[in-house]
This record gives C-alpha cells, structure tokens and sequence, in this order.
C-alpha cells in the first residue's frame, strides 16, 4: 500500500519543507537567530515565482489526503475509546513534547495502514490531566492500546518509536489479543 506525507491541521507543524519560500541570497531571523537559503532556481513554490506565477506555483502542489487522526479529551473519551467496538490505540501527546513531534508522521501512517484493524486517538496532556493520572502516564508519548473497554496487558509504551518498531509493537498486540 502506497503511503503519503501528510500535515493535519492538528500537526505543530502547519507547513512542509517544500511550502516554504526560497530565494537566493535571502536570509530570515528569527528570535536572533539567522538562517541562510541558497538557490532554488526551478523549485515551484520558491520565491523566485513573482505575483503572476503565484496562482499556477501553488496549482502544481499535489493534494495529500490523510487518514483522520483525531484528538479527543476527558469527555470522548469514555465513547471513543472504551464504548470503541474496534481496539483503539491512544496516544498521548504534548505540544512541547520533542519526541510527540517525531511521531507525528509515524502515527499518521498507523492510522492510514491499520484503519480496517484499529483506531487512533491522541489525547493531549496539558488538557487531560484526570486521564494521565488515571492511567498513569508517565513519560510521553505513551501509547496504550484498549480493547473491549480495558487496556490490553502490555500494551503500554512510552517514548518515540520507529515505524518498524511500532509496526512490529502493534502486529504482536493486535495478534494475540484475537487469539484471546
């Protein structure tokens, strides 16, 4: 199965490498510091399209769909997750969390490569402090997966994971939970 990069609009990061202007010799600052771009003769979305190029510049972008990620709080949770008729994998994440950030494209892709065998839900942390002392999440992201209304024996992980890591973590969990 072919999968896409994708940047929901629930991703810290709302733009893509590519998105970004690009002239050469140009320099931006930020916050003191300073960042340098080289040439991007040819490259689409460049700042090097003028006004009368804008249009046809973005037009050429493909469009990504996404496979829906959704983030839920102390009130869905109960519905989404534990009155779930699928397992559903929760992830919990923060905005300030470095490794949530990694993760990002990786939970996309679960979400994208799993959708007939689970659902993905991620719960922010700063919001949903009752839900983090409840199952007592420690270290972020953590993924727990929930099946039949109770968290499935461990399931737990916390920290960023590769998507062959993960990929390996959810096939064992989603295996032994159907031959229970």
């Amino acid at each position: 199965m072919a999968t896409s990069l994708c940047n929901p609009s629930s991703s810290p990061f709302p733009f893509s490498a590519s998105s970004l202007p690009v002239a050469r010799g140009r320099s931006l600052s930020r916050n003191g510091s300073s960042v340098r771009f080289g040439s991007s003769i040819g490259h689409p979305s460049s700042a090097l399209c003028s006004r009368r190029w804008a249009a046809p510049c973005r037009a050429s972008r493909p469009t990504l769909r996404c496979a829906a990620v959704s983030t839920i709080g102390q009130s869905d949770f109960v519905a989404e997750v534990l009155e779930s008729d699928v397992p559903v994998l929760v992830e919990f994440v923060a905005d300030w969390c470095g490794p949530c950030r990694v993760m990002v494209p990786v939970i996309d892709w679960v979400s994208q490569e799993y959708t007939d065998k689970l659902k993905v839900v991620k719960i922010d942390h700063d919001a949903n402090s009752q839900l983090i002392e409840e199952y007592k999440v420690y270290g972020l992201p953590a993924l727990i997966l929930f099946k039949d209304g109770k968290e499935v024996a461990g399931s737990r992980r916390e920290g960023a994971m590769t998507k062959v890591k993960l990929k390996e973590y959810l096939d064992s969990l989603l295996e032994s939970t159907t031959t229970v």
